[in-house]
């Protein structure tokens, strides 16, 4: 997609509150990946992606910035924590394993586009399975009128069958058998991946398909599966979707810090230097193999974060902290951040509350003075207690709706209006007390 810097901070600006720097430099790592593309081979292959380093407390946006921009972009993208994975030789998952994780995705990302392409030719090979199980099948030899009768017959059959018409009948339908499932990939050699797929196709195949009686409601969705398996270009979409992955990629490397080896740890923990310097490869560049193919990762975009409250980012290696050469501090939010993130942000969580309980005939209305009390609130309990950022309004929020949400189904068809005095009522007391607000809120 091409969009500038400012088209892209814009949006972000939609759903995340403030952390413009932290903005600009996701929106300015990604212009730059598409001004590479429009570049010749050889100059491509010089330019790398400057990686970027986020320093913030938790719940201030880190993630939500690079997971909104990935999902609007339609960009390969994965989150992993760093603090899961172990040096080479330990038990435990390798790095190399967030690169598979990130062809996965783009797998998954690729095959979705490539079915909503081909919904129509999907929806048609779908209907005429159907339909070829109601009406008994056209004798050899037919005649021309016979075949033009039959022709009228599945049209009929078709426009009933859209309708819903036919939803409730029973049919038979070929059920696939239970394939034997690939183990997960993270820390197998390709050697193994081989031999493991040379096994699913001699076993995963040897028996022949279950056929099951369903209605034709749940006949269409297993139907769409298998439309799409045999329909769709398997090896056209791996190929797409390792290119992606290598040029547009993004692994996002939550919890770094935990990794850094600050002077008050142990240097022996093979889950921090060790797997700094296992990361290290993957960041710099380097082949990666997957049950796909191979993967270079040298164009990969890295994102890597942390609160950094124990340890500093010179505390890790230094080969590390040059390959994340972008460094980003996000900003703690205020009261005032929390009521913009409550007001202003799209589908905020006051719109979800009121869209879950819509759903039950009840209309939820919350006061401008509420919703700065919430703010307020939540702002203290950071304060006070450790500090989660906009997470604790879920928290907050969740105390506070506890009673209306238990009895929404007795309040059909009324108001109920959430104001200053109900949020006082439900959180005042837990807020006051610093150890209830530590186990409560």
């Amino acid at each position: 997609m091409n969009l500038t810097p400012k088209q892209i901070v814009k949006y972000l600006d939609e759903y995340i509150i403030g952390q413009h720097n932290a903005k600009k430099s996701i929106a300015v790592a990604l212009r730059n990946r598409f001004r590479r593309l429009q570049l010749d081979e050889a100059m491509q292959d010089e330019i790398m992606p400057k990686n970027i380093l986020m320093i913030g407390s938790t719940g201030v946006g880190k993630t939500e910035i690079a997971r909104r921009m990935a999902k609007f972009m339609s960009i390969p993208f994965v989150k992993v924590e760093a603090s899961k994975y172990t040096e080479v030789g330990f038990v435990g998952r390798d790095v190399e394993s967030m690169v598979r994780d990130l062809v996965t995705a783009s797998i998954n990302l690729v095959r979705k586009e490539y079915q909503e392409n081909m919904e129509e030719q999907i929806e048609k090979y779908v209907e005429k399975k159907i339909i070829e199980k109601l009406l008994p099948p056209l004798p050899k030899g037919a005649t021309e009128t016979k075949k033009s009768d039959y022709h009228r017959s599945f049209n009929r059959m078709r426009n009933r069958l859209r309708d819903g018409e036919l939803d409730e009948l029973d049919i038979e339908i070929d059920m696939p058998n239970s394939r034997i499932e690939l183990l997960d990939s993270g820390n197998m050699p390709p050697e193994m991946l081989k031999m493991q797929e040379s096994v699913i196709k001699i076993f995963g195949s040897s028996k022949e398909d279950i056929k099951k009686e369903v209605k034709v409601k749940e006949a269409q969705d297993i139907l769409k599966i298998e439309a799409s398996e045999k329909l769709l270009d398997m090896d056209a979409v791996k190929i797409e979707a390792l290119k992606r992955a290598e040029n547009g990629g993004i692994i996002f490397i939550d919890e770094i810090d935990k990794v850094a080896v600050s002077e008050k740890s142990s240097r022996q923990d093979p889950s921090k230097e060790g797997v700094q310097r296992d990361l290290l490869p993957i960041v710099e560049g380097s082949n990666v193999s997957t049950k796909h193919g191979i993967i270079k990762t040298d164009h990969i975009l890295f994102i890597a974060a942390g609160a950094f409250h124990v340890s500093k980012p010179s505390d890790l290696i230094p080969e590390l902290q040059g390959r994340f050469p972008l460094r980003v501090e996000l900003n703690s939010l205020d009261e005032n951040a929390l009521y913009q993130i409550l007001t202003t942000t799209k589908n905020s969580l006051l719109v979800q509350y009121q869209a879950l309980l819509g759903t039950e005939d009840v209309e939820l209305v919350f006061t401008d003075e509420a919703i700065k009390a919430l703010a307020k609130i939540s702002y203290l309990t950071n304060e006070k207690t450790e500090d989660i950022g906009a997470r604790r309004l879920h928290t907050v929020i969740e105390k506070v709706l506890e009673d209306i949400n238990f009895d929404a189904d007795e309040h059909a068809g009324e108001t109920i209006t959430v104001d200053e005095k109900l949020v006082h009522h439900k959180l005042d007391d837990i807020a006051e007390d610093e150890d209830n607000a530590r186990y409560i809120l």
